[in-house]
């Protein structure tokens, strides 16, 4: 393999590909990115054997590239190495060749490389086929989707399908679902497919978000096994989570008793306020709610202190609250909705509570268990 190519281009395409690297992936050659010269085109493949992306650079679709494949092959590089390589060099042009079975070469104007790779015969077979289930939807509306709702998937593994967003499609609209146990988020929007009901991990979905930044359009394919996001040369391939997703919707209450309308910003700012004020590394917040002009939020904590502030709603209807959550669990679900003005929704001060957008806008909801403290 013999290959020069534009350094920023590439660098910039390694830096995607490591996004798939995991330094605790459980086959070694896997620290590793696949780079593929073929006769017109480079092919840049990562993977942690669940998410995995493929790259495909060539000439024709950017004209700045400036590659030039002098010996068409394949080379397996630790990625560590590699982007550091490549971004220390300093050239607008940079060579890559093979020179003596895995041991690479790598030169710009002065600076040399010689870094031993790994066999590409070693590296394993990634089917990127395409699956036959298929949609296209904008970039704003995919992150609306995963900005809505990745967040409250849970970090601990003892219960991996929790660790993903639920995407259900029942012919015209997918509902999409995240939950910890603790927290519930879900965004609605319509959409005409096939049906289906995946659970895709929330790692692959920020990842999606974060890589195919300023596309206009997303193609999504999936099926039960996996999902694809393609735009451009991308292709960004993640395994679903399996098993059953439980059964959410029963969680969401249906009928309220208090109504609070409140300025959104004024309740992420007062409750940013308490952050620090921790007990077993928990913010927990107890809002006292009489009337809109008589709402008392509180924390306390015996090895550092509290922290009381009053504030003023648009509205509140209903029987007084006395509620206490984690002040984190409600931040996230503030800042995932959109509206100067949050509406949210109690039934009895030890039920969940619904947060919505002000104006009856169902098409997402954030849903927040109390806690239980002995004030």
């Amino acid at each position: 393999m013999n290959f020069k190519v534009n350094k920023q281009i590439f660098y910039n395409a390694l830096s995607i590909a490591s996004r798939a690297i995991s330094s605790n992936s459980p086959v070694p050659i896997l620290v590793g990115i696949r780079i593929e010269a073929e006769k017109n085109l480079l092919r840049i493949t990562s993977s942690d054997a669940n998410l995995s992306i493929v790259q495909t650079l060539s000439n024709e679709q950017d004209e700045k590239l400036g590659l030039s494949v002098i010996e068409e092959g394949t080379i397996v590089i630790d990625s560590r190495y590699l982007i550091d390589i490549v971004k220390k060099i300093d050239s607008d042009e940079i060579s890559i060749e093979i020179i003596d079975g895995t041991l690479t070469h790598f030169s710009g104007e002065k600076a040399e490389f010689r870094i031993n790779g790994y066999r590409p015969s070693d590296y394993p077979t990634i089917d990127f086929s395409e699956p036959s289930t298929r949609f296209t939807m904008s970039y704003e509306t995919l992150n609306n989707v995963i900005s809505g709702t990745a967040f409250a998937a849970s970090v601990k593994e003892t219960r991996p399908v929790l660790t993903g967003v639920n995407m259900r499609n029942d012919g015209t609209n997918l509902t999409c679902t995240a939950t910890d146990s603790f927290r519930l988020a879900r965004k609605q929007l319509a959409l005409s497919s096939e049906p289906f009901s995946v659970t895709v991990p929330a790692k692959c979905l920020n990842e999606a978000r974060a890589i195919f930044t300023g596309c206009e359009e997303i193609q999504v394919s999936l099926s039960e096994k996996k999902i694809q996001f393609r735009s451009g040369t991308i292709v960004l391939q993640s395994t679903m989570l399996e098993g059953n997703y439980p059964e959410t919707d029963r969680l969401i209450p249906t009928a309220f008793n208090s109504t609070l309308v409140i300025s959104r910003r004024q309740l992420i700012s007062a409750i940013d306020r308490s952050s620090f004020i921790k007990t077993d590394n928990m913010t927990i917040i107890r809002m006292e709610i009489n009337a809109a002009d008589d709402i008392l939020v509180s924390t306390k904590s015996q090895e550092i202190g509290e922290y009381n502030e009053s504030l003023t709603a648009v509205s509140f209807e209903g029987n007084p609250i006395d509620i206490s959550f984690s002040g984190n669990y409600l931040l996230d679900a503030l800042k995932a909705l959109s509206t100067d003005n949050v509406a949210i929704r109690f039934t009895e001060n030890m039920k969940p509570f619904v947060i919505n957008n002000e104006g009856g806008d169902d098409t997402i909801l954030q849903l927040v268990l109390p806690v239980r403290t002995y004030n």
